[in-house]
C-alpha cells in the first residue's frame, strides 16, 4: 500500500508538470490575462468558490448530519479551490482553456490565502507554467513540436494517477459506505458544477471552465490541511474520497461537454435534469 502511496505521488508530480509544460507552450500570457479582464466574470468565479461552495459543504453537512469529521472534510473541500485539474478538463471539454489556466491560477492564489499550507503546490504549477510561457514567446517552433508529447505524457500520468489513487484507496471508500459520505460528495460536485454553470456567463465556452472549476476542488491543498490540523483520520478519509468521487463524474463529464457547439449556452445534461426535477415540483 506504501508503493502505491509513493507510485501516486509520483503520477501526481508528472501530470502536474507535464500538464502545466503543455498548457505554456500552447498559450502566451495576453491570452491568459484577457478572460481575467471581465471583472463580473472573475467576481462571480471568486464567489461561488470561495463563499457558495463552503456554505453548500456546511448545508450538506448539515442536512445529511455527517460525523463531525466527515463534515470538516467536506468543508475543506468547499474553501480549496484551484484544482490542477482543471485546465485539463477545459481542454477535454473543449472550453475556454486560456480562461482555465487563467481561473486556476487566480483561484490558487486565493486558496493560499484561505489554505497558507498549500504554497508549495503553487509553485509546483506556476515554474513550469512560467517557464513554458517563456519558451512559446521565443521558440515557437520549438513549442509547436514539444506540446504534442508533453500532452501524451499529461494523459498517460493522469490515468495512471486516478488508477493507483483508487487502488491504493479502497480500504477508505468501503469506510465511508453506510457513513452517507459518498452521497454527500457527489452532491456537493453536482452543486458546484450547477453554480458554475449558471453563474459561467453566457459563453458556454467560458461555461464550461466554471462548471467544471467549481466542481472540481483543490484536492492537494485540502489533503495538506486535513493531515496537519486535524488529528482524526476520517478528515482525510472524506477528501480522499470525493477526490475519486469527483474525477470518476468529471472526466467523462468533460467529454460529453465537449460535444456542446461553441457560443450556445445550451444545458448539459447533469443541469437540464435538475431544471426537469425543478419544473415536476
Amino acid at each position: 500500500m506504501e508503493l502505491l502511496q509513493k507510485a501516486s505521488s509520483v503520477a501526481m508530480l508528472a501530470f502536474v508538470l507535464s500538464s502545466m509544460l503543455a498548457m505554456g507552450l500552447n498559450l502566451t500570457v495576453g491570452q491568459i490575462i484577457t478572460p481575467l479582464r471581465n471583472v463580473r466574470l472573475v467576481t462571480l468565479s471568486l464567489l461561488v468558490n470561495f463563499v457558495l461552495m463552503p456554505l453548500a459543504a456546511t448545508g450538506l453537512a448539515t442536512l445529511l448530519r455527517l460525523d463531525e469529521p466527515l463534515g470538516i472534510g467536506l468543508l475543506l473541500l468547499g474553501s480549496a479551490a484551484g484544482a490542477p485539474f482543471l485546465p485539463k478538463l477545459a481542454q477535454i471539454a473543449k472550453g475556454n482553456l486560456a480562461f482555465g489556466v487563467g481561473l486556476m491560477v487566480l483561484l490558487m492564489v486565493i486558496t493560499v490565502g484561505y489554505l497558507p499550507l498549500v504554497l508549495p503546490l503553487l509553485l509546483l504549477m506556476l515554474l513550469p507554467l512560467a517557464g513554458a510561457l517563456v519558451v512559446r514567446a521565443r521558440f515557437a517552433e520549438v513549442a509547436a513540436r514539444t506540446k504534442p508529447v508533453l500532452d501524451r505524457l499529461s494523459n498517460l500520468s493522469l490515468i495512471l494517477l486516478v488508477l493507483l489513487i483508487t487502488v491504493a484507496n479502497v480500504n477508505n471508500v468501503l469506510a465511508v459506505f453506510g457513513t452517507r459520505g459518498i452521497l454527500a460528495g457527489l452532491l456537493f460536485i453536482a452543486i458546484g458544477f450547477v453554480l458554475g454553470w449558471f453563474l459561467g456567463g453566457p459563453d458556454i465556452n467560458t461555461r464550461r471552465v466554471l462548471a467544471l472549476g467549481t466542481a472540481q476542488r483543490n484536492i492537494a491543498a485540502a489533503l495538506v490541511v486535513g493531515s496537519q490540523s486535524f488529528s482524526d483520520p476520517k478528515v482525510v478519509v472524506m477528501v480522499v474520497v470525493v477526490a475519486i468521487v469527483s474525477l470518476l463524474v468529471l472526466m467523462p463529464l468533460s467529454r460529453k461537454l465537449a460535444k456542446y457547439k461553441s457560443g450556445k449556452a445550451e444545458n448539459p445534461p447533469m443541469v437540464q435534469q435538475e431544471l426537469n426535477t425543478n419544473k415536476m415540483q
